[in-house]
């Protein structure tokens, strides 16, 4: 029989299985931690909430928003804004549109969020930013087809609607927008604008002085929603 000295070690020598196996099982419950670039892109990049246009509703988002997520976003970190697109930019819409951006910051949990507006929607947002508080809540501002200095095509249903008032070249909320600094604060702003534009009227409406400006061709004014082009353009603005 073989004894210790001729190669076996003494049992006292074994080290304790019971120890050995609370170590594998501490191991194998860890979780496995994801590479370092994927997180800090995470830690960087902000929820983000679209504002629809005139007479529209968030289901026209499908499109940016599907992108969006193929780029990395998760469905939690994307929020379309709903409203009532016939009352006041200044005395209703911005104050709710303020209202929903705080409630995105506290269930993500985020210091700021981006905006991504289309048509009216973006006189809706600019005066959140402008004046709501948005200046410390926006980090990223887009406009797409906005009707920033105004639209001719809003006097033909003027008269009875305020959304359409508040639309028209020099209302109040145009006048006051574009009073002063346009793009406040240290909010990155940018704007997508096409030269087939048949609601927005004129067609350099939509830039604003301060703002990446960028133009998209011969878009129809709904065109730019699914417009690839700009999706990407839009996409590389939010992480820039």
């Amino acid at each position: 029989m073989l004894t210790a000295r001729q190669g076996l070690l003494p049992l006292r020598a074994l080290p304790a299985l019971p120890a050995l196996l609370a170590l594998l099982t501490l191991c194998l419950a860890l979780p496995a931690a994801a590479p370092a670039h994927a997180a800090d892109r995470a830690a960087a990049r902000n929820p983000v909430v679209f504002v629809h246009g005139y007479n529209a509703d968030p289901g026209v988002w499908g499109a940016l928003r599907g992108d969006l997520r193929a780029a990395g976003y998760a469905d939690a970190e994307l929020f379309s804004f709903g409203y009532d697109t016939h009352l006041s930019v200044n005395e209703v819409l911005a104050g709710r549109l303020g209202a929903y951006v705080d409630r995105v910051r506290r269930e993500t949990g985020a210091a700021k969020v981006d905006v991504v507006a289309h048509s009216f929607g973006s006189l809706v947002s600019r005066w959140y930013v402008k004046f709501g508080g948005g200046g410390a809540t926006v980090d990223h501002w887009v406009s797409l087809a906005g009707p920033n200095r105004g639209t001719s095509t809003a006097w033909a249903c003027a008269l009875w609607d305020q959304a359409c008032r508040d639309m028209t070249p020099g209302s109040y909320v145009v006048k006051n927008l574009n009073g002063g600094d346009e793009t406040p604060g240290a909010v990155k702003y940018a704007t997508f604008w096409s030269d087939c534009d048949e609601i927005v009227n004129p067609d350099d409406s939509v830039p604003l002085t301060g703002a990446a400006n960028t133009p998209v061709g011969c878009l129809k004014h709904n065109d730019l929603l699914g417009d690839d082009a700009t999706s990407a353009a839009v996409r590389a603005f939010l992480v820039s």
